[in-house]
């Protein structure tokens, strides 16, 4: 059994280890102003919620005798249902979340930024956050923010394009997937298909560079994947613009399908922009898919 002492001496050393990725996601949690995350429902829990008429089938024993004297009613006292949700972040670590194409940060730290911040938020709301490819199964609380920190600040990996992992999401929890989505959709789309039948909803963040949204390239230009599998080289790159622009917006479009059919929501986001609204959105979507 590791002691309370070692415990913390981990969790310092990995927080000094690992500061700019923590430090940026607890400075954008803060930035964004959020009340808890909705769980107004009936049920067991220690926070007043709302008084209600007494209802036929109601014990004795649940009217509140004190608030029912100040009227000619009887009324039940009712305390706020606080079951925490499970919410599963799958956040893309393939080679193409590392391209910036400025003076932009990369795509991937964009991308773990967002997710890190989303589940501090989470996490102070009570919530269980997870990690979907790695064995970091929903749990609460500050150690739990500290293991999504050292998994997600290791390295990318070799392949060119990531695939979203489904394995482990309990049924009817939520999950967030974070990624690029420049590869193939038919993984994407299964794990959509997968998530729905069991009854998860959540959101879809693209996450893309300027350049990949504006195609700024002209005449010769070397188009090569970050994962050097792809290779193309072009003489007259302006003339591919519109085509490019076209299939980009094909499949932000077949994105969007995607999710809607599946109870999802998909967003967009360059890492020109600022990230608050970003996270804003996240959480959101979130909540409009309980």
């Amino acid at each position: 059994m590791i002691s309370a002492a070692a415990l913390r001496a981990r969790a310092e050393g990995l927080a000094e280890a690992l500061p700019p990725l923590l430090a940026e996601a607890e400075h954008l949690a803060q930035a964004v102003l959020l009340g808890e995350h909705g769980r107004r429902r009936a049920g067991m829990g220690d926070e007043f919620w709302q008084y209600r008429p007494v209802h036929a089938g109601d014990e004795a024993r649940m009217i509140d005798w004190r608030r029912s004297a100040r009227s000619d009613a009887h009324f039940v006292r009712e305390k706020e249902w606080q079951a925490a949700q499970s919410v599963l972040l799958w956040v893309d670590d393939a080679a193409s979340m590392g391209f910036s194409g400025g003076n932009h940060p990369p795509k991937a730290m964009r991308a773990r930024v967002l997710a890190l911040a989303l589940a501090v938020l989470l996490t102070r709301g009570g919530e269980r956050v997870g990690l979907l490819g790695s064995d970091l199964s929903p749990r609460r609380g500050p150690h739990q923010i500290l293991r999504l920190t050292e998994v997600l600040g290791r390295d990318l990996s070799q392949s060119d394009y990531g695939v979203p992992a489904t394995r482990g999401m309990p049924p009817h929890s939520r999950a967030v997937f974070l990624s690029d989505f420049l590869g193939d959709l038919g993984p994407v789309e299964t794990a959509l298909t997968e998530a729905a039948d069991q009854g998860v909803k959540g959101a879809l963040l693209q996450v893309l560079d300027p350049a990949e949204e504006a195609f700024p390239f002209d005449g010769r230009t070397i188009f090569e994947s970050m994962g050097g599998t792809l290779r193309h080289e072009t003489l007259k790159a302006g003339d591919l613009r519109g085509r490019y622009l076209a299939r980009l917006a094909e499949r932000k479009e077949r994105l969007a399908d995607l999710a809607r059919v599946t109870g999802w929501h998909y967003s967009a986001h360059h890492t020109g922009e600022g990230a608050q609204g970003a996270l804003l959105w996240l959480f959101r979507a979130l909540e409009r898919g309980r």
